[in-house]
């Protein structure tokens, strides 16, 4: 009996998984993420990033390449992992575009990520040049944090967050949940396609 039941169970995710494969319509509904638009004021602080590099975020933001953005912290084991790998396959799928893009990972725990540390969490996942984690001040970090409306008082209570934006835009998309690289780079695609 307990062997019906499993094969039951398995045939109907199979079934599931098919139609879902076959209809872009139910594919559609299912989505992982959220996607929305708002408007955010980055502070002008200084932050450090994983080589000692000192910059002023606002000014670094505000650059004439597109921006990716995410809060993780190097000793994560839930959320972080999969933004952190999203954003390494990113720089894989950009190739040798990869360059034209700043992907910037804003550390949630600055009192134990220091320079050294993100520069090994770095490394654990390939990061090319174009990719930067960075620290500051505990009041500095929970600044940027609010402006991204993204404030948690626990590093444990975060949630997964990635915000893209396009030189000239008044407006930064804001995803909100665990997105594919595959849905990751088409958001970025359609950013820039809408802002030609």
């Amino acid at each position: 009996m307990k062997r019906y039941n499993i094969f039951i169970l398995f045939s109907c995710i199979a079934i599931l998984t098919t139609l879902s494969i076959n209809s872009p319509e139910l594919l559609a509904k299912t989505k992982s993420y959220k996607r929305t638009f708002a408007t955010y004021s980055v502070p002008d602080v200084i932050l450090t990033n994983q080589d000692r590099e000192k910059v002023h975020l606002k000014n670094f933001l505000n650059s004439e390449k597109p921006v990716l953005l995410e809060f993780i912290f190097s000793t994560c084991t839930t959320i972080c992992p999969v933004l952190s790998a999203g954003f390494s396959n990113m720089q894989k799928k950009l190739g040798p575009d990869m360059d034209k893009v700043h992907l910037v990972s804003i550390s949630i725990d600055p009192e134990y990520d220091t320079p050294e540390r993100m520069r090994h969490y770095l490394d654990r996942y390939r990061a090319k040049p174009g990719w930067n984690f960075f620290t500051g001040t505990r009041k500095d970090i929970d600044k940027v944090m609010y402006a991204f409306d993204a404030y948690v008082p626990n590093k444990m209570s975060h949630f997964p967050l990635t915000f893209l934006w396009v030189p000239g835009s008044k407006e930064w998309v804001r995803i909100y949940g665990m997105i594919s690289t595959k849905d990751l780079m088409s958001e970025y695609k359609l950013l820039i396609n809408d802002n030609k």
